[in-house]
């Protein structure tokens, strides 16, 4: 068993006591802000320990009973909001009608888990009528911004030929962009419904919910002809376990603690280039 220690923030003092603890024969650096300690000790409590010291020392721990190459996987399948990109597009659209409060916290509910997808997307959109179409531009023009190492994350992953995926809960309008953009291979996610330049308030069609993304990466997998164990699925909500639970590695990018719990990979502090340091 080796663990992958990364920070933006811990000095090397941390990352040295950090290792004691695991009883690393070596600790060696892979790039600027990540080590690897070989043939650490995995009981459970060293775990629990190197984890809550981890922590609190704001350092993102990965623990790898096998190292593989990126180029032995061949999908990269993301969750936009708040993963490829660092917010929730639904609330910074009801930000437009003075609604986010009120829709952010139906988001932060659905994304713990609280409540169904289907009927969360339903209630925040519902709120969302009569607003002119105009807003869907501004929030993206003025707030959509990449998660850091997106850029870096990505260059990575093409070079190790590896397609990409955009999967999300949320809105065409701001999915099609972010593809076209980022040259992403596939995208799918909602239809906002919009007649007379204004938004009526529904979704066109079936929603995008946790099921729709699985069905989703199982499809592109099917279509490019490998198995989702070939897959890398990032995300950081309720509605994107079943999709990470189909994956060859899954990852939890700054994601509530359901998700983190049962994710192969929780990335806290680093960014999305947090995954290259995995791969030999």
């Amino acid at each position: 068993m080796n663990l992958i220690l990364q920070s933006l923030r811990a000095d090397m003092a941390t990352i040295e006591r950090i290792a004691a603890l695991t009883g690393a024969r070596r600790l060696t650096a892979r790039g600027a802000r990540a080590y690897r300690c070989e043939q650490v000790n995995a009981a459970p409590d060293i775990k629990a320990q190197v984890e809550a010291e981890c922590l609190a020392a704001e350092i993102d721990c990965t623990w790898l009973a096998s190292e593989s190459h990126l180029s032995d996987f061949k999908l990269l399948a993301m969750d936009m909001d708040s993963t490829l990109i660092t917010i929730e597009c639904i609330d910074e659209i009801a930000d437009m009608q003075g609604l986010k409060p009120q829709v952010a916290a139906i988001t932060e509910a659905a994304m713990r888990g609280e409540i169904e997808f289907p009927e969360s997307l339903a209630r925040r959109v519902a709120l969302l009528e009569g607003l002119d179409a105009t807003a869907l531009q501004r929030v993206y023009q003025e707030r959509v911004q990449l998660s850091p190492g997106a850029e870096n994350m990505l260059d990575a992953v093409r070079r190790a030929g590896l397609k990409t995926l955009l999967v999300s809960g949320g809105f065409t309008f701001f999915t099609d962009r972010i593809k076209q953009k980022l040259n992403l291979d596939f995208s799918h996610s909602n239809v906002l419904e919009i007649a007379d330049g204004k938004l009526t308030g529904k979704v066109v069609g079936a929603i995008v919910d946790a099921d729709e993304k699985k069905r989703t990466v199982e499809r592109v997998c099917a279509e490019i002809g490998i198995a989702p164990s070939q897959a890398i699925v990032m995300g950081d909500g309720a509605n994107d376990l079943k999709m990470m639970g189909i994956a060859g590695m899954s990852v939890a990018f700054r994601a509530k603690p359901l998700v983190r719990a049962k994710a192969d990979v929780a990335l806290n502090f680093v960014g999305l280039d947090g995954i290259l340091p995995l791969f030999r």
